[in-house]
């Protein structure tokens, strides 16, 4: 997600750097504004768009030996833009520096709306810094809302996710099923569009880069379950119930996903 992020905001003229531990090679001509390190982008960005994977991967970002806020100069604004429990969020700006503004922009759409500049932002933070941020991301959304206080947006969120996860293993059930039982499934996913199993998974599902892969740790189908399993930490901590058939029946099912040749 990230790097057609950073497209999108470079193309639009703002002076965009990105930090990745990916080769350099794979970022094309935007290689040229990757930076070596944490404090690299601690010393020239004074605000900061994290799309790392998970809270570990944004603990390490944020307080490793190199990281961004290790020593000064640091970041004045930090944006959480990768999936974290709402409670993740909270805890980690609690540990920042008294004078950094946190802000929680979680965003929807995958790869393929970020290169097209269609994402869905959903933020929380102090009213006046997420307003001011708004044209950070106009460039790379056609929605932005701002929902509430720290924390807001990450809670609308996993509540999104877990309904796109929930269609996500029914989508691909539903079109295992078509090709079993002779029909095209191709031409179950173009009457569902128009109709009441219409998803944006199963209409874009030949768009989404993902959307043939069966579940690894480190992919998205992997990723997919962390954020179930964020929404779970949620519903846990505010409802303090255990999950139920259908949201076990989720997990299980994002786990039980074969690749598809497609």
């Amino acid at each position: 997600m990230g790097l057609p992020m950073a497209r999108r905001l470079t193309t639009a003229g703002l002076d965009c750097w990105g930090l990745d531990i990916r080769p350099l090679t794979e970022f094309g001509a935007f290689a040229a504004r990757m930076l070596p390190s944490p404090r690299k982008m601690a010393a020239r960005c004074p605000v900061v768009l994290s799309v790392v994977r998970d809270r570990i991967e944004t603990e390490t970002l944020c307080f490793g030996e190199d990281g961004l806020f290790a020593s000064t100069p640091y970041p004045k604004v930090f944006v959480i833009c990768s999936t974290l429990a709402p409670v993740d969020v909270l805890e980690i700006a609690a540990r920042l520096p008294r004078d950094v503004v946190t802000v929680d922009a979680a965003i929807s759409g995958a790869p393929i709306a970020a290169e097209e500049g269609t994402l869905t932002v959903m933020m929380g933070g102090p009213p006046d810094t997420t307003e001011a941020l708004e044209p950070l991301f106009t460039p790379m959304a056609r929605a932005i809302h701002r929902l509430g206080p720290l924390g807001a947006g990450m809670t609308v969120k996993v509540l999104n996710n877990f309904v796109a996860a929930s269609t996500v293993v029914a989508v691909r059930r539903a079109f295992s099923a078509a090709d079993s039982l002779g029909l095209d499934w191709r031409t179950l996913r173009d009457v569902m569009a128009s109709s009441s199993g219409g998803t944006w998974f199963g209409t874009n599902y030949e768009r989404i880069s993902w959307a043939n892969e069966g579940w690894e740790k480190g992919n998205t189908m992997g990723i997919l379950e962390k954020d179930v399993k964020a929404y779970l930490t949620t519903v846990l901590s505010t409802e303090g119930r255990d999950p139920n058939a259908f949201e076990t029946a989720v997990l299980e099912g994002l786990k039980d996903m074969p690749p598809v040749d497609r």
